[in-house]
């Protein structure tokens, strides 16, 4: 079953000779999908229903912007991602059968991705492992974790010195909220080991035994992800990365497929604070006389956006791909004191590094946090 990958067009073209009119029955849900026309969790009724003229015989519809409004893209560490199905019926009116007559059911599956340009109408990102990478550089005793499409994929497995230390096998479901799996050796959304116990249910009291403990010993220790699909086995390596010295970030966004996808930040960052305000002239004097306590010039409103400069660390070449995809991304979320919380990037422009003209390849990486400082939501 083909995609459509709403950040890019896609286009349904329809000729035939004598053509006059076409109309679209379109249906975007969630749930079990529905078969053909057994509906299953397919509303009764079109979410969409479009008509158009003929002209030279032919018709065509775009639909991409349709579906996408229907994503709502919100992450808290446990990785899930929105996923639509897509279902349309096409209708007919022809010089010859004016009444409109139905082409039967066509069905899609609806990410939250995207083509490049050089990809050509309708593009597809068609594998089963929904990361562009087969490169992973993380911080040492952080899980990797990876997507894949369910309907392609059929395991992924972790191994450390060519031993196989965790498998984990993908089963093709007809549930919208099975379409893309996030497969980790670790607990879901749990990066450190105080996360890991706490999601796991329990209560985390720290000591100097325990933190001796986690320094000496690397949990879910691995170098090497394969990733079983219908077009072969994909391999994946694995660097990971100690930091004692500087604060690591983990910067999470959605990439070309509609998938979650992290990226560590390693080395020195700086936060900076921006205020902004409204203020007013106001009268003190009271009686005839005024106090020399009270603000002439007052303050109406102030608040502030904060926002961080994260520098990656070395990476290797093959990033360049996963930083443009990162700059390109709509929605992005940074881990802090093990809140996950919204970002967008600030960084206008990504300048691409390679071994032979930089030698070594960092970015330094913009943010602003997606919310006022001062919480004045109502």
């Amino acid at each position: 079953m083909s995609k459509i990958n709403t950040r890019s067009p896609y286009y349904i073209h329809d000729t035939v000779s004598g053509l006059v009119t076409d109309r679209i029955d379109l249906y975007i849900y969630t749930g079990t999908q529905g078969v053909g026309a057994t509906a299953n969790d397919r509303p009764s009724d079109p979410t969409y229903q479009l008509s158009s003229n003929a002209i030279d015989d032919k018709v065509t519809f775009e639909i991409s912007e349709l579906i996408k409004d229907y994503f709502t893209n919100e992450f808290d560490g446990d990785y899930a991602s929105d996923f639509f199905w897509v279902d349309y019926e096409i209708y007919r009116s022809t010089a010859s059968t004016p009444a409109f007559t139905s082409q039967g059911w066509v069905q899609k599956k609806g990410f939250y991705g995207y083509g490049y340009f050089e990809d050509g109408v309708n593009p597809q990102n068609d594998s089963g492992l929904l990361q562009t990478n087969t490169k992973i550089v993380k911080l040492d005793d952080a899980p990797a974790v990876i997507p894949v499409d369910t309907s392609k994929a059929t395991q992924v497995t972790y191994e450390l010195d060519g031993e196989q230390i965790y498998t984990k096998a993908i089963s093709s479901s007809t549930e919208s909220d099975e379409q893309i799996e996030y497969v980790t050796s670790g607990v879901n959304g749990a990066d450190e080991f105080e996360d890991r116990v706490i999601q796991d249910g329990g209560t985390f009291e720290g000591s100097v035994c325990l933190d001796a403990f986690a320094n000496e010993f690397t949990l879910f220790d691995f170098d090497t992800i394969y990733v079983d699909t219908d077009d072969g086995v994909i391999k994946i390596t694995v660097d990971n990365i100690e930091e004692c010295k500087y604060q690591p970030y983990k910067v999470t966004f959605i990439n070309k497929f509609g998938a979650l996808q992290d990226i560590w930040f390693f080395l020195a960052s700086r936060e900076t604070l921006t205020t902004k305000k409204e203020d007013y002239k106001r009268n003190t004097v009271v009686d005839g006389t005024y106090s020399i306590n009270k603000h002439q010039q007052k303050i109406l409103v102030k608040n502030g956006k904060e926002k961080l400069s994260l520098n990656t660390g070395y990476y290797p070449e093959e990033y360049n791909e996963v930083f443009k995809e990162m700059q390109l991304s709509e929605d992005c979320w940074i881990e802090v004191n093990s809140q996950t919380l919204p970002i967008n990037i600030s960084s206008s422009s990504l300048a691409y590094k390679t071994h032979l003209n930089d030698k070594l390849i960092n970015y330094t990486i913009e943010i602003d946090y997606a919310f006022d400082t001062i919480n004045n939501i109502r």
